[in-house]
């Protein structure tokens, strides 16, 4: 008999992890809370701008190999795109000076033996201040492993760990921070080109998924909420999804829970997970890009860090944004745009806009909320596995940390298979 499968949560962990199994010949079964897929990473309409806009901006770069292969799988990888070459803009408001970092398009970092490559008024020798985060632990603070401070650290280091650790970087996790710089800064251009779902993230990396589960025989159930599963000696034996609603889980037939922290908890009392979250902030504004607009822009001093260009609108991304969480929406919108203006060389007056806040947005990446991520295997339930960004992926929160966990949830099930 066919084995089944059965994912909760339709966000992207799960959805990776759905997909590989169904291409492993898995009777797969996808249960989604709310009435639409893709968590924290999707697409929808916004009648204030009348534009489709993300409910955050994601940027995915071309060594992200495990988010790269699961797009070449639900056959959207052209919907990922950006710049030939590894190169990043920059502009720091305070000074108006402007730059471009340029990581080549080699497979190793000899971008930093180029002063014309390198952040402007940077030496080798402060790259190479940064090496103890490539070796540091997961429980060393950034700032206990690298000097926080300097050119180098304001004008790259500062934007790039606040961007991937959505924490002030001092009080990050220096293993983290170190895991990021060794796939992006360490690993050359050839795996920093950056990719942005222009047509939107539902449809790149959400939609052709859904599409692809319920054509190839797969059920993706929504508004379909696990309340509580039965477990029976070392297995989970029954999923109850409330009204009478239960689903008898086969002596060979596995469960993926990729749902939030605070449902796993709930759903799985004493399992240790992640207390602590941080806020992003995005800004959408309906407005056309400059011709020649870079599709991505760092900036530097001043409240938005990443300023992105989509055909019909502008968008920012700002991390660790708690102290924007409650300020009053217009004020925010009007202080975003006034950096835009100045960053991104427009004017006029606030065009038709949009504020997302997600104030938990990623768990806080600290020493020690790091060390509460679970792994993927449940103690004492041989059929259950975890999936999801907060779970110990050895990455950040982040979209390849997400697509890391499904395929590692999937693979697990696998290998119970052949065991």
């Amino acid at each position: 008999m066919q084995k089944s499968v059965h994912i909760i949560g339709a966000g992207i962990s799960g959805l990776s992890a759905a997909v590989r199994l169904l291409n492993a010949g898995f009777n797969v079964h996808v249960h989604e809370a709310t009435q639409q897929a893709g968590g924290r990473c999707r697409s929808y309409f916004d009648a204030a701008t009348n534009l489709t806009i993300d409910n955050g901006n994601h940027l995915l770069l071309s060594g992200n190999r495990h988010a790269l292969a699961y797009a070449r799988s639900i056959g959207s990888e052209a919907g990922l795109v950006g710049p030939k070459h590894a190169q990043f803009p920059f502009v720091d408001l305070t000074t108006g000076q402007r730059w471009q970092l340029d990581l080549g398009d080699s497979r190793l970092p000899l971008w930093v033996f180029d002063e014309a490559k390198r952040v402007p008024d940077t030496t080798l020798g402060d790259y190479l201040a940064l090496a103890p985060l490539v070796w540091a632990s997961k429980s060393t603070l950034v700032g206990n492993a690298i000097p926080c401070k300097g050119t180098l650290y304001d004008r790259l280091v500062q934007p790039l760990l606040l961007a991937a650790l959505n924490v002030d970087p001092p009080e990050g996790s220096a293993g983290l921070a170190g895991a990021v710089v060794r796939e992006t800064l360490l690993a050359g251009g050839q795996a920093c080109r950056p990719l942005i779902a222009r047509d939107g993230l539902s449809a790149v990396l959400i939609e052709p998924a859904v599409k692809l589960l319920k054509e190839k025989g797969a059920s993706v159930q929504f508004g379909h909420e696990l309340r509580e599963f039965a477990a029976s000696g070392e297995r989970i034996g029954t999923l109850d999804f409330g009204g009478g609603d239960t689903v008898a889980i086969g002596p060979d037939d596995a469960v993926v829970m990729a749902v939030p922290p605070r449902a796993a908890s709930s759903l799985l009392p004493g399992l240790k997970t992640p207390t602590k979250f941080r806020a992003i902030v995005n800004a959408h504004f309906r407005f056309d890009p400059p011709p020649g607009a870079p599709p991505i822009l760092g900036v530097i001093g001043g409240v938005v860090e990443w300023l992105f260009a989509f055909p019909n609108r502008l968008s920012v991304t700002i991390s660790n944004g708690d102290r924007l969480v409650d300020m009053p929406r217009e004020e925010l919108a009007q202080a975003i745009w006034r950096d835009v203006c100045k960053a991104g060389g427009v004017a006029g007056e606030l065009p038709a806009w949009q504020i997302v806040r997600e104030r938990r947005a990623t768990f806080a990446a600290t020493p020690e909320q790091h060390g509460l991520r679970p792994g993927p295997v449940v103690t004492g339930l041989k059929n259950l596995f975890l999936a999801g960004d907060w779970t110990d992926t050895g990455l950040p929160a982040t979209i390849e940390g997400s697509v890391r966990s499904g395929d590692r949830a999937a693979d697990l099930v696998l290998a119970r298979q052949r065991g």
